[in-house]
C-alpha cells in the first residue's frame, strides 16, 4: 500500500485556512512524514505526489500530466459506451461512501432524456477524511480528466466540480489548473466549479444538486433522483472526485491493469485516511480487500489498539478482534461495517468509546438540516442521552430508551444523516460493553 502525507493535511483551524467542521477531541488527522510505499500497480493515484518538504499546495502541471494522459475527447453527439463497458470490466464502484458500482450509474444517466451534466462531489464533509482534497490539491488535472472522460461516456455537455468554499488550497488548485487548460487545451466539455457551504449534509447529493440548482444545500426528497432530472432538471452522473480519479486511470491504462490489485468482487485500490491514536496518520493508498490490521499498523499505532471507527462518522466500531478482516465491503460485513468514505479512526487501549461516541452523536445533532423530526428532535435527544450515559448519569431505564428511541428514528429521515447516528450508536453499545456497564454503575 501507498501512503502519502499532506502537508496541509490538520483539520485545525489556522489563520489562512480554517478548519472546515467540529469535530469530536482526540480525533483528529494532523499530518506526519510520508512512509516508504511498498508496490501497487503503478502509477497509483498518490503517484507523482511533491516530494517531502515540498512547498504547501504544491500541484502537478498540465504539461507534467499530459506526458501520462492523453487529452480527453470533447463534446460527443451521443455516449461513449465502450468507455462505460471498460469501467463495468473494471469493476469500479464509488468511492464516495455508497459503493456504487460505477457503470451502472452511468448506463442510467446515459440512457436518459436530454444532454446530461457531470457533477464532481468533492465536497469531503466527512471530517475525518482528507483523500479527496489531496486529490484536487494535488492532482487536479487527473480528476477534471475523469470528470471530462465520464462526461463523453455518458454524453454530458456540462461539467461541474463542487468543492466545500474553506478547501481553499484545493479550491485554488483546481482554478489554476482549469486556468491553465483553458491557455492551452480551449475547447472542450465546459468546466466550472462551485464552492459549497461547509458542513455534513451539504455534501449528499440531492443537496449538493440544490445548491449547483441556486437553492439550499439541504437533501431534497427523492424521487427523483439526480440520475433522473438533476442539475438544470436533467439527468446528472454525481460522482465523488476519487471515483473520477480512478475513471482516467481505466481509460489510460486499461480494466486488466485495474484489476491486478483488490479482490474479484471489489477490484483495484482506494484511499484511506487514517487518524487517531497512531504516529503516522495520513492518507494511504490500499488495495481492496488488505487486512484491515495491516492499515492501522503502516500509522504505526502510538499504544495498543483496542477498536477502530471504520468508515468515517457515518461508520462502525471495530474491535481489535477483528482487525484481521479483510478492507472491503465483503469482508468488513461480519463486524456490521464496511470501507465507507474510505475512514479509519484508531481508538487506543484505555480511551472509551462510550465518550468518543458521545462527542460524535454531538457534533451529528448539530449537523442536522433541520428539516425533519428525526434530525431536529431525534439526534439531540439521542446525543443528550448518550452524554449522560458517558458522564455516569443515565437515569434506570435510560438505555433501554436509547435504544428505544435508535429504532424510532432510523429510516425516518429526509435523508441518510440520523441513520448514521443510530448505526454509530448502536455499533458503540455492541463494541464497548464494558464502558457501558461502567458508566451505568456511575463512572464519569
Amino acid at each position: 500500500m501507498a501512503r502519502w502525507t499532506c502537508p496541509g493535511a490538520t483539520r485545525a483551524a489556522t489563520a489562512s485556512e480554517p478548519g472546515p467542521h467540529e469535530g469530536p477531541p482526540g480525533l483528529n488527522t494532523t499530518t506526519a512524514r510520508p512512509a516508504s510505499p511498498p508496490a501497487l500497480p503503478a502509477p497509483g493515484l498518490l503517484a507523482h505526489m511533491p516530494p517531502p518538504g515540498a512547498e504547501r499546495g504544491a500541484w502537478q502541471s498540465l504539461a507534467e500530466h499530459r506526458t501520462r494522459y492523453a487529452v480527453p475527447p470533447h463534446l460527443r453527439s451521443k455516449p461513449w459506451t465502450e468507455l462505460i463497458d471498460a469501467i463495468d470490466r473494471a469493476g469500479l464502484r464509488g468511492r464516495g461512501g455508497a459503493g456504487f458500482p460505477t457503470a451502472v450509474k452511468m448506463r442510467s444517466v446515459a440512457g436518459g432524456r436530454g444532454r446530461a451534466v457531470v457533477l464532481a462531489n468533492g465536497t469531503e464533509g466527512e471530517p475525518a477524511s482528507y483523500k479527496d482534497r489531496l486529490l484536487l490539491t494535488h492532482r487536479p488535472h487527473l480528476v477534471v480528466d475523469g470528470a471530462l472522460l465520464a462526461a463523453a461516456a455518458v454524453g454530458a455537455g456540462r461539467v461541474v466540480i463542487g468543492v466545500e468554499e474553506v478547501a481553499l488550497a484545493a479550491l485554488g488548485a483546481l482554478r489554476r489548473a482549469l486556468a491553465e487548460r483553458a491557455s492551452l487545451e480551449p475547447g472542450g466539455i465546459p468546466v466550472e466549479v462551485v464552492a459549497t457551504p461547509p458542513g455534513y449534509v451539504s455534501g449528499e447529493e440531492s443537496a449538493l444538486v440544490a445548491f449547483v440548482n441556486g437553492g439550499p444545500a439541504l437533501p431534497t426528497a427523492v424521487p427523483p433522483r439526480p440520475f433522473e432530472r438533476g442539475v438544470g432538471r436533467r439527468p446528472t452522473l454525481v460522482h465523488n472526485v476519487e471515483t473520477l480519479a480512478h475513471v482516467a486511470q481505466i481509460a489510460r491504462r486499461g480494466a486488466a491493469w485495474f484489476r491486478q490489485a483488490g479482490t474479484d468482487e471489489e477490484p483495484g485500490t482506494a484511499l484511506v485516511s487514517v487518524s487517531g491514536a497512531v504516529a503516522r496518520p495520513g492518507v494511504l493508498e490500499v488495495a481492496i480487500g488488505v487486512p484491515l490490521g495491516g492499515i492501522i499498523e503502516r500509522a504505526v499505532p502510538t499504544g495498543r489498539p483496542a477498536a477502530a471507527l471504520v468508515g468515517g462518522f457515518f461508520g462502525t466500531w471495530v474491535g481489535a478482534g477483528d482487525f484481521g478482516l479483510a478492507f472491503s465491503r465483503a469482508g468488513l460485513a461480519p463486524a456490521g461495517a464496511s470501507p465507507g468514505a474510505g475512514v479509519v479512526i484508531v481508538l487506543a487501549e484505555g480511551a472509551c468509546g462510550i465518550s468518543e461516541t458521545a462527542a460524535i452523536m454531538a457534533w451529528y445533532a448539530r449537523q442536522s438540516a433541520g428539516q425533519c423530526g428525526p434530525c431536529v428532535f431525534g439526534l439531540g435527544a439521542l446525543a443528550g442521552e448518550m452524554a449522560a450515559l458517558s458522564h455516569g448519569r443515565l437515569p434506570a431505564g435510560g438505555l433501554a430508551r436509547l435504544q428505544r428511541w435508535g429504532d424510532q428514528v432510523e429510516g425516518r429521515g429526509a435523508c441518510r444523516h440520523p441513520d448514521g447516528s443510530v448505526r454509530l450508536l448502536r455499533s458503540a453499545l455492541a463494541a464497548f460493553p464494558l464502558d457501558v456497564q461502567a458508566h451505568l454503575g456511575g463512572r464519569p
